[in-house]
């Protein structure tokens, strides 16, 4: 029998917040290439990894910061669920601190960053 784990998550707003801040965090964005064309946040702790990628690649897809195993990193795709899977991922491999990003991208940019846009 595996274990279950709950996803822990992160409200967009607050993820507005950290971003304003000086907390050591990275984000951690899955989504497709095409998707990150079309919308991103912009900031210094992103990181890109399609979810392609880290299915293929398993944790050597991670980049080097993203593996410190008790750094919190927030992952987001474009509406949480395949975040979500990443950081139940991340849980079963020893990581103390992944956060999903509830509503992924789309709610960042309705509830913090309208700027940003959607698709």
């Amino acid at each position: 029998m595996h274990p279950v784990f709950t996803v822990p998550e992160i409200n967009p707003v607050e993820v507005a917040r950290k971003i304003n801040s000086r907390d050591k965090f990275i984000f951690l964005d899955v989504r497709e290439p095409m998707e990150f064309q079309m919308v991103r946040i912009d900031d210094p702790r992103m990181y890109f990894v399609p979810l392609t990628q880290l299915s293929a690649q398993g944790l050597a897809a991670l980049p080097d910061p993203a593996k410190e195993k008790d750094l919190e990193i927030i992952v987001f795709c474009h509406h949480g669920m395949r975040s979500a899977q990443v950081v139940i991922w991340l849980k079963q491999n020893g990581w103390q601190n992944p956060l999903n990003m509830i509503g992924g991208i789309d709610a960042y940019a309705r509830l913090a960053d309208p700027a940003i846009g959607r698709y």
